[in-house]
């Protein structure tokens, strides 16, 4: 059985819940919990996957990341295991990455909070301890990068002889990673009788080979891409800025405190989410309103007019909510999360730059999603700046600005007679420079000057790509390894040609930043940073990769010097 979906708009309900997600046989507790969670509508990849995962049916769906597979295998995983005998584990997901590992697993305990379901997160990297003992007390179910499940297999600390599901998120990404052989030792170990899902954003050939071994009589599911007319992405400037999850508010109202803008139209991807980000900027001083489909036509009524007369200078929204809302040309759409699709992205930001104004549209990404900019440049015809958040120096800097042009344009327009008088008084007892200087502390403190703030912790930022005639699909680009072991098979995907890639015994625990290592490569054996690449660090120590001709160079000045005062291993890396 074949299905392809095409993504397209449905009516949200005017109030409440949308009846989407409960067509779909979900019970009560489960609708119950995405109800809190904000969700509104189920996404194409949900709408086709859900009813026959119910079933018990086998299936093969390809759909990009940021699609909502999670929540498409996540949703009758939790329905299976709240309504069959608890066996522990009774379901195995296979990711390609630690780092989506960990969100894999938080999704599933936020959508089985109500069944009291527990979840292990596996992955390379981790202290083997906490993860024994978890596995001795038992949960039913284990998220897990395939190399850290089979080294648990091996050890026979991880049984799967009761396990009733297994589903393979982001195949493709795995396979690229060299983890195919992994795979199979994995799956067979696995009851015949389990079901199965495997979803991948593309279907090569060896794809389709694991499905025909492993799958049986999969209903398949394929999420097309639809094409954008001519002439419909609007022509804005696009900008994005990567931090890590915890800082992504920070980071949004950096860029706000940053650019002022007037009318901002911040894109979220849930309701829950949008109260949470409106709340926030609020709590910080902005005129933020949320609307999404959980309020009241009086209540969206209300916002909008608030925004159009700009009393409202930020309107937090679910594309739901935008739908059809004769919403006025903003100056600035902000995703606050990557949308569902890359169609969805191209509407969002068709909401600035009419009528031949200047538009800007800016996304927060996390540093996982990074390459899928790429695909969004590729369909949308133009360039995504990859731009650090502004530091809090930089903050400091743009508010003494602001300050500054408040006060020539008050000495501009005059009428300082009586506020002369003041200073003449207060110069008695002090220097007038010091009496100007307490008064442009006030005029900096109303402009925000006084609040305290966080520096964002920068994050690794990938070198840009050349365009090429061919992209990965929205979802389908690689993602950081599972960083307890090397990407295999030659030069890992993402790996300059001709690269190798060194370890370094020292990382973010002792204080190290990418600018060191490439200092004490460059400084102590006198390569040049053209045959640097890329550089990752961990908690206690650090991947670089350098061109092959180089690596014993390195290799050899690193072992003799000290980093950060201390001698660390230095050593080729390999699997």
């Amino acid at each position: 059985m074949k299905h392809t979906t095409t993504p397209s708009p449905t009516e949200p309900a005017a109030k409440g819940f949308s009846p989407g997600f409960a067509a779909l046989g979900l019970e009560a507790s489960l609708l119950t919990t995405l109800e809190a969670l904000g969700y509104e509508e189920p996404t194409p990849i949900q709408r086709e996957a859900i009813p026959p995962l119910l079933e018990g049916r086998d299936l093969l769906g390809q759909a990009a990341t940021g699609t909502g597979k999670t929540a498409a295998f996540a949703l009758p995983l939790l329905q299976r295991i709240a309504h069959g005998p608890r066996q522990r584990p009774t379901a195995l997901v296979l990711v390609p990455t630690r780092e989506l590992a960990v969100q894999v697993s938080e999704a599933v305990q936020r959508y089985g909070k109500e069944l009291r379901i527990g979840v292990l997160a596996l992955y390379g990297g981790q202290a083997m301890g906490p993860q024994l003992q978890a596995l001795r007390r038992g949960v039913e179910v284990i998220v897990a990068t395939p190399g850290r499940a089979l080294d648990h297999l091996r050890r026979k600390t991880l049984k799967l002889a009761d396990l009733q599901v297994v589903v393979l998120d982001e195949a493709d990404e795995m396979l690229d990673m060299g983890f195919a052989d992994d795979l199979d030792a994995i799956l067979e170990e696995t009851p015949a009788t389990k079901q199965t899902a495997l979803f991948s954003a593309t279907m090569p050939p060896r794809i389709a080979s694991i499905a025909r071994r492993h799958l049986k009589n999969p209903t398949e599911v394929t999420i097309a891409r639809e094409p954008v007319k001519a002439g419909a992405t609007p022509r804005v400037q696009q900008t994005a800025y990567v931090v890590n999850r915890p800082y992504k508010v920070a980071a949004l109202a950096r860029v706000l405190d940053i650019g002022s803008p007037k009318s901002t139209l911040v894109f979220c991807r849930t309701r829950l989410e949008v109260d949470e980000v409106t709340a926030a900027l609020n709590g910080r001083g902005y005129r933020a309103e949320a609307i999404h489909g959980g309020m009241s036509q009086v209540q969206r009524d209300r916002v909008m007019q608030a925004f159009r007369s700009g009393q409202t200078e930020l309107l937090v929204a679910t594309d739901v909510a935008a739908r059809g809302l004769d919403i006025p040309s903003v100056s600035h759409v902000i995703n606050y999360d990557l949308p569902s699709s890359l169609e969805v992205y191209v509407h969002r930001i068709g909401r600035t730059g009419r009528a031949g104004r200047e538009g800007t549209a800016i996304t927060i990404i996390e540093p996982r999603e990074q390459r899928l900019l790429r695909a969004v440049e590729q369909h949308t015809k133009a360039r995504i700046t990859i731009a650090p958040v502004p530091s809090l120096g930089d903050l400091l800097a743009k508010r003494l600005e602001r300050t500054k042009a408040s006060i020539q344009t008050t000495l501009g327009a005059g009428g300082l007679e009586d506020f002369r008088r003041v200073v003449d008084a207060l110069s008695a007892s002090a220097d007038p420079a010091d009496i100007a200087a307490a008064a442009i502390k006030l005029v900096y403190g109303s402009h925000g000057g006084d609040q305290a703030d966080e520096e964002i912790p920068a994050v690794q930022v990938r070198a840009p790509e050349p365009y090429r005639t061919s992209r990965p699909s929205y979802g389908s680009a690689p993602q950081s390894g599972d960083r307890g072991r090397a990407p295999r098979g030659g030069s890992g995907r993402g790996r300059a040609a001709g690269a190798v890639r060194v370890y370094i015994g020292a990382g973010r625990a002792m204080g190290i930043r990418p600018g060191d290592l490439v200092g004490a490569i460059a400084n102590e054996a006198g390569v040049p940073s053209r045959l640097i690449g890329a550089i990752e660090v961990e908690e206690r120590f650090s991947l670089v990769d350098v061109q092959e001709e180089a690596a014993r160079q390195v290799i050899e000045a690193l072992s003799r010097t000290r980093i950060k005062g201390q001698k660390v291993a230095v050593r080729l890396f390999r699997d």
